[in-house]
């Protein structure tokens, strides 16, 4: 077939709506360097053991099937930087459907591994049946395959859309994929694909769990103390971050009590990444205007989140005045919210695809001592003027007293100073930090109340009064905990 019988594979994979194929084809067709190979109906089965035993080797073996010719593929461990995938493959002609291991190279086992036991206890688990669309491009130094594939992937009965376009680097540098895709990005929405057609099967085969992803606490940096170590751990951990909370989103958008939770999450992840940038110098015209276009498609999120506080059964609800009604209605108006169109919106726009790109190339360069940064500290240093810089932010947008509007007004700045924190707190002693830092959650967690409080007067105009008082007495509260808290000495001085 196609490939090498065996070589690392590196590609990046973007996820494309169906809608945009044929723009996509049109534009690859007409690009400079640009040899068109034809479409092909490909057929792919996927094969493990009961108990997933290559699954738990970080293996993956396809037979793939094309015009009465078959071929076995193993992929075996390796690395994917936001869609950015990096993977020893092995591949081997065959007779029939059905892969035999022993023809794969042997040092590929691990020692104590029976193959004889694993061929004995293959079966298929799911397949893709896709059509593969494919060009040749030279781009800088290299030759790129293109590939777009559009069909299902299948398990058990189910079925789900796949819609994705591949570049793979057959031969030159990995950085000529980036510059290349992000030509394609200017001219057709994409966005990054971390998840495979593997790892989507396997979920499809119940196989494994849904996804969750735990929420983001102290980011563990690299020890050494190297800034630029550091500042890539937490640039891939946000990028990471923020396309498994896509795919969360995606996967239960008919759960609106939920969604809100799952948006503020990605939001945090992006506003990690903003932050993360201004803070090193490392914005560029491209990324500063599409943080800014972002930040504001995703204001939604706030109402997302004071609607389902409504709806939730905290303790500080339950002798809201109208309760019921109140709830029925938050219910309603997040009904109406449309979070699948939300996303819809974004995937469509280029300037999504654009930024993540943007920010898979910066890490490339920033991997490859391509960047360097101008920051005059050692990692200790540089973290306490990092912190230092946020407090002040913070304290500068703080009046002396506060207001319902002026608490929600100041929600995202405060949101940003917990999360400069979050980058940096493992260097720090986790007593005084914590101790530092609870206080401040606490209050970022109260004007998600009080911004309930608001939208229920809101929703039921005939409870305003005795809301009013439900707020003044939060606030009342917050205050005492937000000039206790101003009282502690930073844990970073």
């Amino acid at each position: 077939m196609e490939h090498d019988s065996n070589h690392t594979e590196i590609e990046l994979k973007l996820f494309i709506l169906p809608q945009y194929k044929a723009l996509l084809t049109h534009y690859l067709d007409q690009l400079p360097g640009s040899d068109a190979k034809g479409c092909r109906q490909l057929s792919n089965s996927y094969f493990d053991t009961p108990r997933l035993a290559l699954r738990q080797l970080d293996m993956g073996l396809r037979v793939r099937g094309c015009d009465g010719k078959y071929e076995q593929t193993i992929k075996t461990a390796g690395r994917v930087i936001g869609g950015l995938h990096s993977r020893p493959e092995y591949n081997v002609d065959i007779s029939g459907t059905h892969p035999e291991l022993a023809l794969f190279p042997a040092d590929i086992w691990p020692a104590t591994q029976d193959i004889s036991v694993l061929q004995q206890q293959l079966r298929c688990l799911f397949s893709t049946d896709f059509q593969r669309c494919r060009w040749m491009i030279a781009e800088g130094q290299s030759l790129i395959e293109v590939a777009l594939d559009q069909g299902t992937i299948a398990a058990n009965g189910d079925s789900e859309p796949l819609c994705e376009v591949e570049f793979e680097l057959i031969s030159g540098v990995m950085a000529d994929l980036l510059p290349l895709a992000q030509k394609v990005a200017q001219q057709v929405p994409v966005r990054l694909g971390k998840a495979s057609k593997a790892q989507r099967g396997y979920r499809l085969a119940n196989q494994r769990s849904p996804l969750a992803l735990e929420a983001l606490q102290f980011i563990q940096l690299p020890a050494g103390g190297d800034i630029n170590a550091s500042l890539i751990t937490v640039l891939e951990t946000a990028l990471e971050r923020w396309q498994l909370l896509e795919d969360m989103i995606q996967q239960s958008l008919t759960d609106t009590i939920q969604q809100p939770a799952l948006w503020q999450r990605l939001r945090a992840c992006i506003r990690l990444l903003r932050l993360t940038l201004t803070q090193f110098g490392l914005h560029s015209e491209i990324t500063l205007k599409d943080f800014q276009w972002l930040e504001q498609q995703l204001a939604f999120i706030d109402e997302g989140r004071y609607l389902a506080c409504l709806c939730s059964d905290r303790a500080q609800l339950n002798e809201l005045p109208q309760l019921a009604t109140i709830k029925a209605a938050a219910q309603q108006t997040l009904q109406r919210m449309d979070f699948e169109q939300q996303l819809q919106s974004l995937w469509q726009d280029n300037r999504y695809g654009e930024l993540q790109l943007a920010l898979v190339r910066l890490l490339i360069e920033l991997q490859g001592s391509e960047v360097l940064l101008d920051v005059g500290d050692n990692l200790q240093q540089l973290s306490d003027r990092l912190q230092e810089t946020s407090w002040q932010q913070l304290l500068s947008a703080m009046p002396e007293a506060l207001s319902t509007a002026a608490y929600l007004a100041l929600a995202n700045t405060l949101d940003e100073a917990i999360l400069v924190g979050l980058a940096f707190g493992s260097l720090y002693p986790e007593k005084a930090r914590d101790q530092f830092r609870a206080p401040w959650q606490d209050l970022s967690d109260g004007i998600v109340i009080l911004g309930a409080y608001h939208c229920a007067e809101q929703l039921v105009p005939d409870a305003a009064e005795a809301l009013a008082v439900k707020q003044q007495s939060l606030r009342f509260a917050m205050e005492h905990s937000r000039l206790a808290a101003l009282q502690k000495i930073p844990y970073w001085r």
